[in-house]
């Protein structure tokens, strides 16, 4: 295995189509699912498409999602990472900070150890000037992962009938700069 980044409990690499069968059984399970409009996938072969695309990110823009390694297990945990996205109309290109886990590795510091990790490699390795995340205003979990990480509540907008919470951070780096 060769890891882009690690954390002090976590390894982060590339999606694989090995990584398939783990992915599967994270996405199809209903509450992963709950705050990410409920659509479980039903096939692994969903799954291997949604690596396939990821696969093609990281040709493409040079980053996407990546596979969450649990160092003491070297088992896959879930997935993690900045995405080049542009799914919400109004906010244009951005760079979205997102993690999903298995059920079993809930509650444990894993998505705000992730975000830490990625913020830290988006603005001293990819030299971003700034991060963004969203997530479900009902989705409190996430959302204390988010700010542990640094993220900034900036306003609460709604996304297909739901209340979702708009986050951002920047490069201290750059910004420090300029001022």
């Amino acid at each position: 295995m060769n890891p882009i980044l690690e954390s002090e409990r976590l390894l982060f690499r590339e999606l694989l189509p090995s990584d398939a069968e783990a992915m599967f059984e994270m996405d199809s399970d209903p509450e992963v699912h709950l705050y990410l409009g409920n659509n479980p996938v039903k096939s692994i072969d969903e799954v291997s498409d949604v690596i396939e695309n990821i696969q093609w990110q990281y040709e493409t823009f040079g980053l996407a999602r990546m596979a969450v390694i649990l160092k003491e297990t070297n088992e896959f945990i879930g997935w993690a990472g900045l995405k080049r996205e542009r799914n919400l109309k109004e906010r244009g290109i951005f760079y979205d900070l997102g993690y999903r886990f298995l059920k079993r590795h809930w509650g444990k510091g894993y998505a705000t150890e992730s975000a830490k990790a990625f913020v830290d490699y988006g603005f001293t390795v990819l030299n971003l000037e700034k991060i963004n995340a969203y997530a479900d205003a009902a989705n409190v979990a996430s959302c204390k992962a988010l700010e542990k990480a640094g993220l900034k509540n900036m306003e609460s907008f709604e996304l297909d009938g739901v209340e979702e919470i708009w986050y951002e951070i920047l490069n201290p780096n750059i910004y420090a700069e300029k001022s």
